[in-house]
């Protein structure tokens, strides 16, 4: 919460947490407490738990509810924590962001309203509705027309952006880099703008992004901070060489839906008790765990290490 006050410091490397289950389906909180430890000695600058990769569609409200309280606890203001805290439904989304607020995140990650496809007076209706009933809360638009069918424009962004001070920036998942663009040029470069596409991460920091909201973090998580942090120190050889280097690895999270080859990777090493993810996903198929080994092979170089971290036992 110590961030909340200044979200401009929410910039870096931002863990996309996947949220672990048990082998019976149940949120494991310890494998939570475990991922969020191993992410910041690992070197990530801030956790962010309930987008895409964490599978929120699947779990209740009381499930994400405590889901983030656990990681709040665990973070304990070491880094920022930008909770997605949106659903489809305006009273979920209300509900679910005063529970992180009381939790103490720093910023309410919120994702357009999935499936209905609003118009943008609609988009701008909603988010405006989110702002005002939290005043003093941080809240991100989170754009993922992939998942959503719906796409907030760049001019809407600028309105909620010149309406709400605590309006303060878009987590970007689409592949339209003019999109991008577009919406630095109307906001300024103190809106906030995160990559969540892998492979833009890096490009946007030429745009003036503040950062990336990476589902590899959860399998490279050193190596994802450390390109962020080169590009800053202007060292941009060296972060192209981890760009590129990542390939691999962003390639194999994507062999099957996302998170279910991340999952299988981070069960082999260690990281979590169990690759469960809830239906309607399944575990990798066998062909896609004969792709998924060989791009591992090639991505190994930029794996982090999980030395002297191990679950510590799974919730029941």
């Amino acid at each position: 919460m110590k961030f909340r006050s200044n979200p401009s410091q929410i910039r870096g490397s931002i863990a996309a947490l996947m949220t672990p289950f048990t082998e019976g389906g149940a949120v494991d909180h310890a494998g939570l407490t475990n991922l969020v430890n191993w992410q910041i000695a690992s070197g990530s600058h801030g956790i962010s738990i309930g987008g895409s990769t964490g599978e929120p569609s699947s779990q209740t409200i009381a499930e994400r509810a405590a889901a983030i309280r656990t990681v709040a606890t665990a973070i304990n203001e070491r880094v920022h924590f930008m909770a997605g805290t949106g659903s489809t439904k305006l009273d979920e989304t209300l509900e679910l962001t005063a529970a992180g607020r009381d939790a103490g995140i720093d910023a309410a990650l919120i994702i357009t309203p999935y499936y209905a496809r609003p118009t943008q007076e609609a988009l701008y209706v909603w988010y405006k509705t989110v702002c005002e009933e939290f005043p003093d809360l941080p809240i991100v638009a989170y754009n993922v027309p992939s998942r959503t069918a719906v796409d907030i424009a760049p001019d809407t962004v600028y309105r909620l952006y010149r309406d709400f001070d605590n309006f303060v920036g878009v987590k970007e998942t689409t592949k339209d880099f003019e999109h991008f663009s577009r919406v630095l040029h109307l906001c300024g470069p103190d809106l906030l703008v995160w990559s969540g596409l892998e492979l833009l991460c890096l490009p946007l920091m030429a745009l003036g992004g503040a950062g990336f909201v990476s589902a590899t973090s959860n399998i490279a998580p050193a190596a994802v901070a450390q390109m962020f942090e080169a590009w800053e120190q202007g060292d941009f050889a060296t972060a192209r060489k981890i760009h590129y280097g990542l390939h691999p690895l962003v390639d194999l999270l994507f062999v099957e839906t996302n998170p279910a080859p991340g999952k299988w990777v981070m069960a082999q090493r260690g990281l979590i008790e169990s690759g469960f993810v809830r239906p309607p996903l399944i575990e990798p198929t066998p062909g896609g765990l004969t792709k998924m080994r060989i791009l591992m092979d090639a991505g190994s170089e930029y794996l982090t290490s999980t030395a002297g971290f191990t679950l510590t036992g799974a919730s029941k």
